[in-house]
């Protein structure tokens, strides 16, 4: 090993290398590398936290909030840091009032707890708790003012629906984390939902804000509210109305679709059953019927048929038919709803009778491809764009199909199925000088002066003359002159309107049906167009029967409240007969 002065300078060696080896590392650290080191400590320190924005409101055309996100707030500790209150008052700690003790007794009376239980909740060692969630503004700033350390509060919304189940069905709801599920909230969720901001600061190894750091805040920006086309009341109205038509003729469920015959502003989408999107339940339907569920129109569809027969020029108002319960056309039986003896109809009698028979007969003037392409400018077969989740394009096969019965049922609303709101908005081209407007729900974005900001004029279609609309609106309109059969009448008021009733095949080989009523009113200068539709009822029953009822209530409702007068004029007598 050698002598003890060779062993003693071999030591000695080492230690200076490991003493170089320290002092250039230490030289690196403090020296070289003391920027990169110095941020790395700041990045372990710093901690950043969401300022969450609050939702839009959404509100009727006239302003009336349905949907609203209030200010709330969720307030937190740090336990490691309540032991430090009012250490620095003489007074206190010379009274022994500090501590967690203390923070406890002036605590409790804000939160509206016990001693004993603010006191358990704000002892321990954990550097983040939740005290309580949801808090009003004024309760968080009464906590706050009391400057107990390692207390803070979260800004958080809570989504309220002040109307409850009213207009549910198109505004939806969102989820406890505020993610939109459903309706308009959904739809129109990056309008409504604004930009989130963040605070950014350096913490202590307690938790607490290092008040000589650099902090850092970025606002939330709040979202845009929007406007609907809906109305409140009529809404209200409309949902009481279908409701208790399902409840009366055991349907598993109804709707109401009322449009403004020229600007395509849906003033209601009803339905029954619906839900309160302040609690919806995970049981419930959640959905949107009346754009979402298909069915055939039944004898309301003959309209298109007699509308594209007006004119191509096929047929004429004075056209005549023989009319046999029951006819064969090229080896195909097509019946009337109901037994009876051969009749001598005008076009006028076809659609007031309701007849299988003779609207086929008028169907034959026309090629099956100008029958689909009428049928598709009527909107049937694509999406109306009304904005909402879910909805159905409906079911219009090309004629190339139609092979069989599908050939001829397709002419009287057999053979292609729809939307609730599509046959509305059809039927509404009619009362709008034969120019089909696209349904809209949403009227725009409100501004900060208060005006409304439009999202886009909505789609216009001419789908048949002037004169062709005028002439459908008088077949209509005599269609409900008889009062006493319809059910579909409006004291004071000409009324224009169609019942409609199909088959839907059911589960387990059953049946079930559909029943509604179109209409619009007043005939002679249309405004307004209401659709009722029943759907699941177990028996046949007439749309005259069952929903007409519920029209006539409705129309007459909304009438008087978009303040529009009575025409005092009768319904249009035609000669039914030849």
């Amino acid at each position: 090993m050698g002598t003890p002065a060779v062993r003693h300078r071999l030591v000695l060696s080492m230690i200076m290398v490991a003493v170089l080896a320290l002092s250039g590392r230490l030289l690196w650290v403090q020296g070289l590398d003391a920027s990169a080191r110095a941020q790395e400590a700041i990045d372990a320190r710093t901690t950043t936290r969401t300022i969450p924005a609050l939702r839009g409101d959404i509100t009727d055309r006239d302003g009336t909030v349905l949907a609203s996100s209030v200010e709330r707030f969720d307030l937190w500790v740090n336990q490691r840091q309540v032991s430090t209150y009012q250490q620095d008052d003489k007074e206190a700690v010379a009274a022994g009032d500090t501590g967690v003790k203390a923070a406890a007794a002036d605590l409790a009376p804000v939160l509206g707890w016990t001693v004993e239980d603010t006191e358990k909740a704000l002892t321990g060692d954990k550097g983040f708790k939740y005290l309580q969630k949801n808090v009003e503004p004024a309760v968080r700033n009464a906590v706050i003012a009391l400057k107990i350390p390692g207390l803070g509060a979260d800004r958080v919304a809570d989504r309220l629906y002040p109307a409850g189940s009213v207009g549910g069905n198109v505004l939806g709801f969102v989820g406890a984390d505020g993610a939109p599920l459903a309706g308009a909230e959904l739809s129109y969720d990056d309008l409504l939902a604004g930009t989130n901001g963040k605070t950014t600061y350096e913490r202590g190894a307690g938790g607490q804000i290092i008040p000589t750091a650099t902090q850092s805040t970025t606002a939330a920006v709040d979202g845009s509210d929007l406007v609907l086309t809906l109305d409140r009341d009529l809404q209200w109205k409309a949902q009481e109305i279908i409701a208790s038509a399902v409840d009366q003729w055991g349907a598993t469920a109804g709707s109401i679709v009322i449009l403004d015959a020229h600007t395509g502003e849906v003033l209601t989408l009803a339905e029954a059953p619906t839900y309160d999107p302040n609690s919806p339940e995970a049981d419930s339907y959640l959905g949107n019927r009346t754009v979402s569920d298909v069915y055939e129109p039944g004898s309301t569809g003959k309209l298109f048929t007699l509308a594209a027969a007006l004119e191509e020029g096929t047929v004429d108002m004075d056209s005549q038919y023989t009319v046999p319960y029951t006819m064969s056309f090229n080896g195909e039986r097509i019946k009337d709803s109901h037994s009876h003896p051969t009749q001598k109809l005008t076009l006028a009698g076809v659609l007031k009778n309701s007849s299988n028979v003779g609207t086929v007969q008028i169907s034959e003037t026309l090629s099956d491809q100008t029958r689909y392409d009428y049928l598709k400018a009527f909107g049937l077969g694509e999406t109306t764009g009304v904005g909402l989740p879910g909805e159905s394009k409906g079911i219009v096969h090309d004629p190339s199909d139609w092979t069989g019965r599908t050939k001829y049922t397709t002419a009287f609303g057999q053979g292609y199925a729809v939307t609730a709101l599509q046959m509305v908005s059809a039927i509404s081209t009619f009362a709008n000088d034969g120019v089909r407007v696209q349904p809209q729900i949403v009227k725009g974005v409100k501004e900060e002066d208060g005006s409304v900001r439009s999202l886009g004029e909505p789609t216009q279609t001419r789908v048949v003359s002037s004169e062709t609309s005028q002439k459908i609106l008088e077949l209509m309109d005599n269609n409900v002159v008889d009062d006493g059969k319809t059910n579909g009448d409006v004291p004071g008021y000409a009324v224009a309107a169609k019942s409609g009733t199909a088959q839907v095949p059911g589960e387990n080989g059953g049946i079930t049906y559909t029943a509604s009523f179109i209409g619009t009113a007043p005939a002679d200068d249309p405004d307004i167009v209401i659709g009722v539709t029943l759907f699941g009822l177990n028996s046949f029953i007439s749309g005259t029967t069952a929903a007409a009822p519920a029209f006539s209530q409705i129309m007459a409702y909304t009438l008087q409240n978009q303040g529009i007068a009575p025409t005092g004029k009768p319904g249009r007598e035609l000669e039914n007969e030849w």
